[in-house]
């Protein structure tokens, strides 16, 4: 059975893609910590750990995860782009790239903030635009 993220990968689950190449997915986080918070994933592999990515696609999606990183940081306001791989809510390895002012913003404990669907594109809309000038 496919994960979410597979599905939304392969676009059978609506999503505010912001980048995608041939193996790797980047969108929207839609319980975001902050206006950006982007997950990337692989598309090929379901596993829900990153340590058991084989070699060749840990270092891809981490190599692809920095191009959507520089895209947030040059889309939407921040002075950093913090990352974290937890993995606990869906059962497929996944980073979180979150736009940050503070470390204290990279909480996942805290109350989310809400967006609109039109926000959500934008804001998708804008990273992509910055990740495609990268290409």
């Amino acid at each position: 059975m496919a994960t979410i993220f597979t599905r939304i990968a392969q676009g059978e689950i609506p999503s505010y893609k912001v980048a995608e190449n041939e193996d790797y997915y980047a969108f929207l986080d839609i319980s975001p910590l902050a206006l950006g918070h982007t997950l990337v994933i692989p598309k090929k592999v379901e596993d829900d750990y990153i340590f058991h990515l084989d070699e060749p696609v840990y270092e891809g999606l981490w190599a692809f995860a920095r191009k959507v990183a520089v895209a947030l940081k040059a889309a939407v306001p921040c002075k950093r782009v913090g990352v974290a791989v937890l993995g606990m809510e869906v059962p497929h390895t996944h980073i979180h790239l979150v736009p940050l002012q503070t470390e204290g913003d990279l909480d996942f404990r805290k109350e989310r903030p809400k967006f609109t669907p039109e926000v959500m594109a934008q804001t998708a809309a804008a990273i992509l635009s910055e990740y495609e000038k990268l290409q």
